[in-house]
């Protein structure tokens, strides 16, 4: 008699219940909170041109709603985009923030307050653009010292981005040195990564963005499996590597560029959500990692926004503070266990 085994709860529907759970209490909860059969009048009213509530329709459709919003989106892109990297390339410290991409969105963004005395969507602009070109830096730097094939090897993308992030972030000490108190205080609230400029325009912008790149990203699952097996392996299966790992590189970098240009480079995001998944699920997987950013970005900004001001006299922290703080320690905890396996 054959006993069948139980099966496995799917651990990603507990990530996305979390998800729910998150941005459900950042609209309702907080310094000022709001009543479910509220914040329905209040979209209702302003879907339809009805009455509104003073003061709480203002704060929920121009504030709450969002920012809820946009910490929801661009944690998926920085979690989609960090899990490509490592997965592609089999490091988990090939994500965006680490290999230099996110600091060529800031120097972009930096040198365009500082020099050019930009700001709102140029600043956006600018840093899409830095984000791209550096990308494609690195990646040429990769595949031109990786031999004949032109495969960018992992570890020499990892090293080229670590490099040129050093480069850039020098630079961006330079320029902030360079400018006026006032000019200084904008750049690094931008360089921190906040959901403060949230709107409904960025949000339309970031959506149509994710409309063409999550379509693509999941149109490349399939072959980033087969890269996980190494690049003899899927070549023998069939799969052009070097194009499949020029698509993900691309994927990968629009999505964590798209996401710095909207909110600016949110730290640590992109590194976090990758790891965390593949522990709590016990498997690589895209979709959880795209929850767990989300769930970073709005439990760090919840965090930020409504706790952090109670216990420092006021002060109101960016996102990116908070990410940080728990990127670093959880970074020293990676390594610290890696080098446990490998003794």
């Amino acid at each position: 008699m054959y006993v069948r085994a139980a099966k496995k709860p799917n651990r990603t529907w507990f990530l996305a219940a979390a998800v729910v759970i998150l941005f459900v209490v950042s609209i309702l909860l907080g310094s000022y909170t709001v009543t479910v059969p509220d914040f329905f009048t209040i979209v209702t009213a302003h879907l339809t041109g009805g009455e509104k509530i003073p003061g709480a329709s203002f704060i929920v459709m121009e504030n709450k709603l969002p920012r809820a919003i946009m910490g929801l989106m661009i944690g998926v892109a920085f979690g989609l985009s960090g899990a490509l990297f490592q997965t592609m390339l089999r490091n988990p410290l090939a994500s965006p923030d680490i290999i230099g991409i996110s600091y060529g969105a800031s120097a972009a963004a930096v040198l365009a307050i500082v020099v050019f005395g930009a700001s709102g969507a140029t600043v956006s602009v600018a840093a899409l653009l830095g984000a791209l070109g550096v990308a494609l830096l690195i990646y040429a730097i990769s595949r031109g010292a990786s031999g004949r094939n032109g495969n960018a090897a992992g570890n020499r993308l990892v090293l080229s981005g670590v490099g040129i992030a050093a480069a850039l972030g020098a630079l961006v000490n330079f320029l902030m040195t360079r400018a006026d108190i006032r000019t200084a205080a904008e750049a690094l609230i931008w360089l921190n990564g906040s959901l403060n400029p949230a709107t409904w325009e960025r949000i339309g912008v970031l959506l149509l963005a994710l409309a063409v790149l999550l379509p693509a990203t999941a149109g490349l699952a399939g072959p980033l499996r087969m890269l996980e097996l190494g690049d003899d392996t899927a070549a023998g299966l069939g799969i052009k590597v070097g194009a499949v790992r020029l698509g993900l590189v691309l994927a990968a970098v629009g999505l964590a560029a798209v996401a710095t240009a909207a909110a600016g480079p949110v730290s640590f995001v992109a590194f976090l959500a990758g790891p965390i998944a593949r522990r709590f699920t016990g498997k690589p997987s895209l979709p959880a990692a795209a929850l767990t950013g989300a769930a970073i970005v709005l439990a760090a900004d919840y965090f930020a926004y409504n706790v952090a001001p109670m216990v420092l006299d006021g002060t109101v922290l960016p996102v990116g503070v908070v990410t940080g703080a728990l990127g670093a320690p959880f970074l020293l905890w990676l390594l610290a266990t890696s080098n446990r396996k490998d003794s």
